[in-house]
């Protein structure tokens, strides 16, 4: 896959960043870069290999389930600078 000068500038204006005529080549390269590393490694034979969870091999830990007590509402709201009806209260920030 090969990123050309258009996608570059669609990529930049859907990620709100400006870009300038002059640093468009060098990103276009850039991007291709890394799209072929990419490339290179879904080539990696990964059969067999079991995922994981982190790098270094270790037990997960289960617990069971289950509801336990709570502080109810009343105690979990009561330090809020705002609560109605056992809810938090927040400014509105959409129109």
């Amino acid at each position: 896959m090969s990123v050309d000068q258009a996608t570059v500038r669609r990529i930049a204006h859907l990620a709100r960043i400006a870009v300038s005529d002059e640093e468009v080549p060098h990103l276009q390269n850039e991007l291709n870069a890394m799209l072929a590393f990419v490339e290179e490694l879904s080539a990696v034979d990964v059969e067999g290999v079991e995922p994981m969870t982190s790098v270094i091999p270790m037990k997960m830990v289960w617990r069971k389930d289950a509801v336990t007590d709570h502080a109810g509402a009343s105690t979990v709201v009561g330090n809020a600078p705002v609560s109605e009806d056992h809810f938090f209260t927040v400014p509105k920030v959409v129109e």
